[in-house]
């Protein structure tokens, strides 16, 4: 029996060829899509781009040195730290918890589960300045369980992470219904124990779904108002948020100085998010 060997001859590409193939995926738009290209653009820039351009507008309206000067005050830079500091814990708590309720939704069974999957979803329903009244009632001076923590730091901590729960667990639940139990089968036939299954095959999946959840919690964060109301006490240089702040600003007649710390938390929000992004993607990038 005798080996036939083969001579492959190279393959040339003319600069044309190459051109058109690195452009392949790109195409014209037709007359339908153009329209809603356009309306959806026109509907997004009226409901987004236009009220973030004039809150910007607005807070430049004094200059720099005016801005500065609002966001560096001892009272609006205390609010601003507790806002920023307390989303930022209620982040953290959420994307663990948040993925722990889902997996327990997804992969267990017990009693009460289609109940409590639907009670994850009340911080969605319910009115904020409800929120603030549900939690007085049951933190505040007549708690029913004796755990008074109205106007207190810890209040605006549970009010935020209240509000924030249902992010991760909405956003990761799904993509844990999606996954193959294949696969885990597969690694752990392979010799490989729950942590690494989970590590290795589980988390990477989950990556993606968990950085959408935790930017969604912290933008909800460091914009909440109605649920602190009536908890917190907005005291300032102690229990006032970034948001009431700026209702302070605004009730007295100060928009200059709301539109600006609206403005720094718009900047803040936006790393927050873009930063979460290029994190999901690099991790993605790896596996």
């Amino acid at each position: 029996m005798t080996a036939t060997s083969y001579e492959v001859e190279p393959v040339t590409r003319t600069p044309g060829v190459a051109r058109k193939r690195r452009t392949r995926g790109t195409r014209s738009l037709g007359p339908g899509s153009a329209l809603a290209l356009g309306i959806s653009l026109t509907w997004f820039s009226l409901l987004v781009l236009i009220p973030l351009s004039a809150v910007l507008i607005t807070a430049a309206d004094g200059g720099w040195d005016a801005f500065w000067e609002t966001i560096t005050s001892p009272q609006t830079a205390s609010a601003l730290r507790l806002t920023i500091g307390t989303a930022v814990l209620v982040t953290v708590l959420n994307v663990f918890m948040g993925t722990a309720l889902a997996w327990v939704l997804v992969r267990d069974r017990f009693w009460g589960r289609s109940a409590l999957d639907v009670v994850i979803d009340v911080p969605f329903a319910l009115p904020t300045i409800v929120t603030g009244l549900v939690l007085l009632a049951l933190y505040g001076p007549r708690s029913p369980i004796d755990v008074n923590v109205a106007n207190t730091r810890t209040a605006v901590f549970m009010a935020l992470a209240f509000v924030t729960l249902p992010f991760v667990v909405r956003t990761t639940q799904p993509v844990l219904e999606a996954l193959e139990r294949d696969v885990e089968e597969a690694a752990a036939s392979l010799g490989a124990s729950r942590l690494t299954t989970f590590r290795r095959v589980i988390l990477p999946a989950l990556v993606p779904a968990i950085t959408a959840g935790a930017a969604l919690s912290f933008a909800r964060a460091i914009g909440e108002y109605g649920s602190l109301v009536l908890l917190s006490g907005n005291l300032p240089n102690r229990t006032e948020v970034a948001s009431v702040r700026m209702l302070s600003s605004l009730e007295n007649g100060n928009p200059a100085a709301a539109a600006s710390v609206a403005a720094l938390l718009l900047v803040i929000a936006l790393v927050v998010i873009v930063g979460l992004d290029v994190l999901q993607r690099r991790v993605a990038g790896r596996e």
